[in-house]
């Protein structure tokens, strides 16, 4: 048998679950309405929470770095590819945490990986949270340390493991701030708490709370008023552009700068990019109006879809989980969805559990009061055509 006979007899496995994936082409760049695959739709799937990614003022600043520094890094940061604007962007990331120090990485995922594979030990453990990023995931795997899944947000069974763990050298609890598939947001004023109960360290994704929650958009630490050891991010939500960072104390940075092989060895991400996210972080912190009006267009789907007799999970965050059953018909729908002119893809097992299929749909402060509400009516006709409502 050769190697494509045997990739596509998996592959057809894959087909027979429902769980297969093709990539779809975007036409322009990241808005409400866009043509995907060449058809005109309503985007209702992009990270692009606050509208970022295609605001003048972040191009503009990326065009002046591009002028200057060209289209690539040409290398890691600790060779050619720590340029003005990496500092620039590092310190300001810095300020808008208020933590010490900052670590610019090409991704959150490269991040995630970074910190877990480096700042562990063996001898230590690691407490992950059961829905936790992939990134998350793959880290824990890479570490020495042993890692121990507890319940979703269940701080009793954290606690109950906390107990239960205490010959290791080291325990460090890992979780995502907002549950990129679920949109709920993580009790971290209640994990800190065990935490300094258990003297354990406080790792936190908080990719999908950055620019979002807080009074400043400063992510889940501003939202509960506490301070983990390290907070680990990324520019690709909120912010509008791309790349990762880890931020915490001067000491646990210059670590990673010297530990971390996800960025000792990973070519840097490119200058403009790091003058488009410096913009995006002075606007999001200016500009509180913008999440109050997310907050807004957040809760009228929820509660919309809610009183439509859906299952809808998350929390005060862009991320709407709406709950369909099996994959083929998390398919059917998000199909439906797009004869009508909205692209929102299904989400499948291995990204949710086995009947736990979705569609997630995201919303962003661009969004109009007429997009909202044709997302809603096609809600309301599929889930009566395909029996869910």
């Amino acid at each position: 048998m050769t190697l494509d006979q045997w990739l596509t007899q998996r592959l057809e496995k894959t087909k027979n679950a429902g769980l297969y994936r093709q990539l779809r082409i975007m036409h322009h760049g990241p808005r409400p309405q866009m043509l995907v695959n060449q058809k005109d739709v309503l985007v209702f799937s992009s990270n692009n929470y606050l509208g970022m990614a295609n605001k003048k003022e972040l191009i503009d600043a990326a065009k002046i770095a591009l002028i200057e520094f060209g289209v690539g890094s040409s290398g890691s940061q600790l060779t050619t590819g720590h340029s003005y604007w990496h500092h620039k962007l590092e310190n300001r990331i810095t300020t808008f945490k208020k933590t010490e120090s900052t670590l610019l990485f090409s991704s959150g995922y490269l991040a995630n990986i970074g910190v877990l594979s480096t700042v562990p030990e063996e001898g230590d453990i690691i407490l992950s949270d059961q829905l936790n990023h992939a990134s998350i995931i793959d880290g824990c795997r890479l570490s020495k340390a042993d890692t121990v899944i507890y319940k979703h947000v269940d701080m009793m069974d954290l606690e109950n493991k906390l107990k239960r763990t205490s010959n290791y050298k080291r325990r460090f609890i890992i979780t995502d701030g907002v549950f990129s598939m679920d949109g709920n947001i993580a009790p971290l004023d209640k994990i800190v708490a065990l935490a300094n109960r258990y003297d354990t360290f406080v790792i936190v994704d908080d990719a999908h709370a950055t620019g979002v929650l807080g009074k400043n958009g400063r992510g889940t630490n501003e939202y509960f008023d506490v301070e983990p050891d390290i907070v680990i991010g990324t520019m690709s939500k909120a912010i509008g552009t791309e790349g990762g960072f880890v931020t915490g104390s001067k000491t646990s940075i210059d670590f990673l700068l010297n530990h971390a092989r996800s960025f000792i060895f990973q070519t840097a991400i490119a200058p403009a990019i790091c003058a488009a996210s410096y913009t995006a972080i002075n606007r999001i912190e200016e500009d509180k109006k913008q999440r109050s009006l997310l907050l807004k267009k957040i809760k009228t789907v929820k509660t919309t879809l809610t009183e439509m007799g859906y299952e809808v999970r998350g929390g005060e965050t862009p991320i709407i989980p709406v709950l369909i059953g099996s994959a083929e018909k998390a398919v059917l729908f998000a199909d439906k969805l797009y004869e009508r002119g909205i692209y929102a893809p299904a989400i499948r097992p291995p990204s949710v559990p086995y009947g736990q299929s979705r569609i997630r749909l995201t919303i962003t402060t661009e969004h109009t009061e007429e997009n909202i509400k044709k997302l809603l009516l096609s809600f309301k006709e599929i889930g009566k055509e395909l029996n869910i409502i």
